[in-house]
């Protein structure tokens, strides 16, 4: 078991049929206001504000060579921060600016992190996921796509035959239809477009634009390359938003036909985020009616055909995804699910975390800082972590739980060589009140979460968060719906 990501692998003789998430939600108000704290998203376990800032250059290179031995293939991630407008909502590591000449002088040290780090792994490993986020990654040019693409190339070994997952966020008011033609040309396959809303109210609240003609062209060029997969991000809890105003752009994005879906919940942290100051709070949706918007679009997305995987993301039932959860092969890591739980995760730019063998390893989060440490030659991380035995321990039990709704006692016998009942008493007892309010339920096999619980799967991996269960009342979480 490896830290690089949730793997969620379950026996196949007591996997969760994939009806059961085809099934329709059980919505019960009542107990998502009692069960509706704030809560981690789990991309990652431990989370993020366990990473320490004396973590060392030398448990990093340890984390390196364990992960050449074992030959794992790889994933790379690049993140690009650079927006040309400000989106009120928006929580991400960004840079706002109109300037397309800041660019360069980040790329620049972009690929000398990438030369930093491939000196560091064998060549021979394969990349097979490949990802830039941001940020809006196409706010660089197509020259400068290139390079980088061209500088990857050199430093690792890129799948040439299209069978790689490699993927870019795009902001679709802001992209070219002609870019994408360039973007399959560099051997991207799957994209995905934060949308987040149609409605024009909505979008003027939030100050990010795009008409549904854009997002019809881009869409229609993307199928015309013949690109893998389409991503469609929305967001509910948006200023002026109803539960009408959300099924009319769901009906335009199921008339687009992504293959994947994601509705994220807006969380409303002005104190944390200061660009969220800038949305009128007497606008946002009340907490009653942000229910309301959710019950509905997940009714809405079901009766297209979606399969509803859990928290936030839906996918058409023949997608990889769905089949991995049908096979018992899903897991979790940053980028939310994947079907990339054997690869390494090297991440570059600032802000980025990298995943390697049982190592998180963050990037500064300023660029000075970032730029300055490159410019002396080091690899710009400030924090990280190494994972503890326990940490793996309950990293397997919420993947298993987040993934696919149960966790097999065998399963957790046979990776680590202890009597979970015994190990996770208190935890076990913890879950008393869930059980008699239907859910989930305690067999002698594990735990099996039920219908109705689905939608509170995280406040049940909360159980289990051996530093969540010590409290910290620094760190701020969302809530979970």
């Amino acid at each position: 078991m490896t830290a690089s990501v949730l793997r969620c692998k379950t026996n196949s003789l007591q996997l969760t049929p994939m009806n059961n998430f085809r099934q329709s939600i059980e919505w019960d108000d009542g107990l998502i206001r009692n069960y509706d704290l704030a809560g981690p998203r789990y991309t990652s376990y431990p989370t993020a504000p366990q990473f320490r800032e004396d973590f060392s250059w030398v448990e990093l290179l340890r984390a390196i060579a364990r992960s050449n031995s074992r030959q794992r293939p790889l994933s790379l991630y690049f993140h690009i921060p650079f927006c040309d407008t400000l989106c009120y909502y928006c929580g991400c590591h960004k840079i706002v600016t109109s300037n397309k000449g800041r660019a360069a002088p980040y790329l620049q040290r972009l690929i000398a992190e990438l030369k930093l780090q491939a000196a560091n792994f064998d060549r021979s490993r394969p990349v097979k996921q490949l990802h830039w986020g941001g940020g809006t990654p196409t706010f660089i040019s197509e020259t400068e796509m290139t390079e980088l693409m061209q500088a990857t190339r050199n430093e690792f070994r890129l799948l040439d035959d299209d069978t790689g997952d490699y993927a870019i966020e795009v902001h679709p008011g802001q992209l070219e239809v002609g870019t994408i033609s360039h973007l399959r040309r560099l051997g991207f396959n799957r994209i995905s477009m934060g949308v987040q809303d149609f409605d024009e109210r909505v979008q003027k609240a939030v100050n990010r634009f795009n008409s549904l003609a854009q997002v019809r062209d881009l869409v229609k060029a993307v199928r015309q390359q013949h690109f893998h997969s389409l991503s469609m991000d929305l967001i509910y809890g948006l200023p002026l938003q109803t539960p009408a105003s959300v099924a009319q752009t769901l009906s335009y994005i199921v008339d687009l036909s992504p293959e994947r879906i994601s509705l994220f919940n807006y969380a409303h942290l002005p104190e944390r985020f200061r660009s969220q100051r800038l949305i009128n709070a007497a606008d946002l949706p009340s907490a009653a009616t942000k229910l309301e918007i959710l019950h509905s679009a997940i009714e809405q997305l079901q009766a297209a055909g979606y399969v509803y995987l859990g928290m936030d993301h839906f996918v058409k039932p023949g997608d990889s995804l769905a089949k991995a959860q049908a096979s018992g092969n899903l897991q979790r890591n940053f980028q939310g699910y994947s079907t990339h739980g054997d690869c390494d995760l090297i991440a570059l730019g600032v802000s980025a975390i990298s995943a390697i063998d049982d190592v998180y390893v963050q990037n500064a989060k300023d660029l000075k800082t970032y730029q300055h440490k490159l410019d002396l030659g080091q690899l710009p991380f400030e924090r990280g972590l190494t994972l503890t035995a326990e940490d793996k321990l309950r990293q397997f039990v919420i993947g298993q739980l987040i993934c696919h709704l149960r966790l097999e006692y065998a399963d957790v016998e046979k990776v680590f060589n202890l009597n979970p009942r015994e190990h996770f008493a208190s935890e076990l007892r913890q879950l008393a009140p869930m059980i008699e309010d239907g859910l989930l339920s305690l067999h002698d096999w594990g735990i099996e979460v039920h219908n109705r619980g689905r939608l509170l799967i995280r406040r049940l991996c909360m159980v289990f968060d051996e530093y969540l269960q010590q409290g910290n009342p620094q760190i701020r979480y969302s809530k979970i719906i």
